[in-house]
């Protein structure tokens, strides 16, 4: 990846020398350099189906620039998806629950009655079938037990096969290669018909809305709270000489240069109808009063 991310610097005061503290404004020679670049690469194995970017084409963040040909993993999500509507379906099913349920209250009227009848006529209902009758209220309460913990796992299931379908969903995903930022391409590495595995660059992209101005501040025009401090970048362009933009400092360099005490300073700034493009030479004014 080619990242040298750098920054316009502070420029010009009106009627200011450059370098000039004394006139309220700091001027600043700067080099414009991009914030953002990124080779963007293939995240599954495959054969790219087709690639539908070219070199100098703007691009959408989130824009599919390929597609890595994905007939394996559809049918995969399919096979979750019907999994999935299986163990819901299953979950949802509380018949064996209302049955159980209803077998108890049966098996309970009829050991009721049993126990009236032996009530009203002693010994009418034999001990061995009033067992038989209260195993049965048993099991069926046991069955009901049963069956309510069968409807929880089938519960359970149920949010195991959502995961196991999101899983097949983010892989079928993985195979579009999209754009993770908004720029121009400026590099295609891949075409149709290539194979690519995880990590293979595919295109690259350069930011371009977005970019910053490096250039170095002299000592005596060097301040603590200079960052943040907003900055106007002054470039020649063809049609318009003295074009300008705004932005601020995102950086004063730590250090100090102990050769030509110079600190290293970078500002962003937004680049209005593209105009500008990384590698031009422009000024910038520090929009902050120099020190006294």
């Amino acid at each position: 990846m080619v990242s040298s991310l750098c920054f316009l610097f502070v420029a010009a005061g009106l009627g200011a020398e450059p370098g000039d503290a004394s006139s309220g404004a700091i001027e600043v020679p700067a080099l414009i350099r991009l914030v953002e670049q990124v080779d963007v690469p293939a995240r599954e194995s495959g054969v790219l189906a087709e690639v539908r970017v070219a070199e100098g084409r703007m691009v959408r963040e989130g824009e599919v620039l390929a597609q890595i040909d994905d007939t394996e993993a559809r049918a995969a999500e399919e096979h979750a998806k019907a999994e999935l509507d299986v163990a819901a379906a299953r979950a949802a099913n509380t018949v064996n629950i209302r049955f159980a349920r209803k077998s108890v209250e049966v098996a309970k009227a009829e050991l009721d009655r049993s126990k009236e009848s032996n009530q009203k006529y002693d010994k009418s209902i034999s001990e061995t079938e009033m067992d038989r009758l209260r195993l049965l209220v048993e099991k069926g309460t046991l069955e009901v037990e049963q069956a309510e913990h069968e409807l929880q796992v089938a519960a359970l299931t149920q949010r195991m096969k959502e995961s196991d379908f999101r899983a097949v969903q983010e892989r079928v995903g993985r195979h579009a290669i999209t754009a993770p930022l908004a720029g121009v391409v400026v590099q295609v590495s891949r075409h149709r018909g290539e194979w690519v595995k995880p990590g293979d660059p595919v295109a690259r992209i350069l930011r371009l809305d977005r970019l910053r101005a490096e250039g170095f501040l002299k000592m005596p025009s060097w301040r603590e709270d200079l960052q943040g401090s907003p900055v106007r970048l002054l470039v020649d362009l063809p049609k318009a000489p003295s074009a300008e933009f705004s932005g601020r400092v995102v950086f004063v360099d730590p250090e100090i240069d102990p050769v030509n005490a110079q600190v290293r300073i970078w500002a962003e700034f937004e680049n209005r109808g593209l105009q500008l493009r990384p590698g031009m030479r422009a000024k910038m004014v520090l929009e902050t009063p120099a020190p006294k």
